[in-house]
């Protein structure tokens, strides 16, 4: 990875699927902003919007921060096109449209009616943003990439990948596959909890969902988990696997594992078990980013 990229996004950032202001109203919208604010102050290096995002999503953001960079993670290919899309980042403000990057998944069959061809699709798809004008250049995209042929893309397309919901070891071979050069940034689920019982139990809350979905199961296939596995809404083998579970040390070691794997950035994602993840958890980015203090 370059060194200018490397700048551009930080070693430790935050993912979070609450920072949708298309989601909300006034008052949600005006706490997000504040959130943001706060999560920059911090020196996270980047905000990811998770959740099928939108542009608009990503604007808002950008508008509420000065100098953090702010990712979709993960813009559906299915729900917007290329052409509204790059029409969309153009009417980003100048000052902030250099800090934002798009981050682009081909979503999952079971959740699109028109899913064929995913792969085709995505190729189609950075096509048209490359003959939009202007167009949204590589160096301002991702994609959530998780098999061989996707990473591929990743290297050749877009500055890099966006892995959801993986291992350390499949960072290990994303890094082999994208080579030296590409941007590898993981998201990494974090319980902070140290009762690993009920820690597993708020992992499994969110776990269980995608492993309804082909494209991560058939990824945790291939890194060697069995179908047993993904009973009951996960394994502790999984689950130890997958998710950061404990107090703060653990859950810095952990993502120095996706570093150490080979990981340029992590996406770290909160999860609490009274909010299923889906609310601002500013307390523990508060503890987290004491804990990672020397990262950020």
């Amino acid at each position: 990875m370059t060194s200018e990229k490397h700048g551009t996004f930080g070693r430790i950032g935050i993912w979070s699927s609450a920072l949708h202001g298309s989601r909300t109203d006034d008052a949600g919208r005006g706490a997000i902003a504040e959130a943001v604010a706060e999560l920059e102050e911090m020196k996270y290096g980047t905000l990811w919007i998770g959740g099928s995002p939108s542009v608009e999503d990503a604007a808002a953001v950008l508008g509420a921060t000065r100098a953090v960079t702010v990712a979709t993670g993960i813009l559906s290919i299915w729900d917007h096109s290329a052409e509204d899309v790059a029409a969309r980042v153009a009417a980003i403000d100048a000052s902030a449209r250099g800090r934002f990057v798009l981050g682009l998944g081909v979503s999952h069959g079971p959740m699109v009616p028109q899913y064929a061809k995913p792969y085709s699709a995505m190729v189609a798809y950075l096509d048209a943003l490359d003959a939009a004008t202007p167009p949204v250049d590589s160096g301002h995209r991702v994609l959530a990439a998780l098999g061989p042929r996707m990473l591929k893309l990743a290297t050749d397309r877009a500055s890099g990948a966006h892995p959801y919901l993986v291992t350390a070891e499949h960072t290990a071979e994303a890094r082999a596959a994208l080579g030296p050069a590409a941007l590898l940034a993981p998201e990494l689920s974090v319980v902070l909890d140290t009762d690993v019982e009920r820690a597993r139990t708020t992992a499994r809350n969110m776990l269980s969902m995608y492993l309804r979905l082909p494209n991560y199961t058939d990824n945790l296939l291939r890194l060697g988990f069995t179908e047993s596995d993904f009973d009951g809404g996960g394994s502790a083998r999984l689950l130890d696997a997958l998710f950061a579970l404990g107090d703060t040390a653990r859950v810095r070691a952990r993502a120095l594992e996706y570093l150490d794997a080979g990981a340029d950035h992590v996406a770290l994602q909160i999860l609490t078990a009274d909010e299923g993840g889906s609310g601002l958890p500013r307390t523990e980015w508060r503890e987290l980013a004491g804990a990672f203090a020397d990262e950020l």
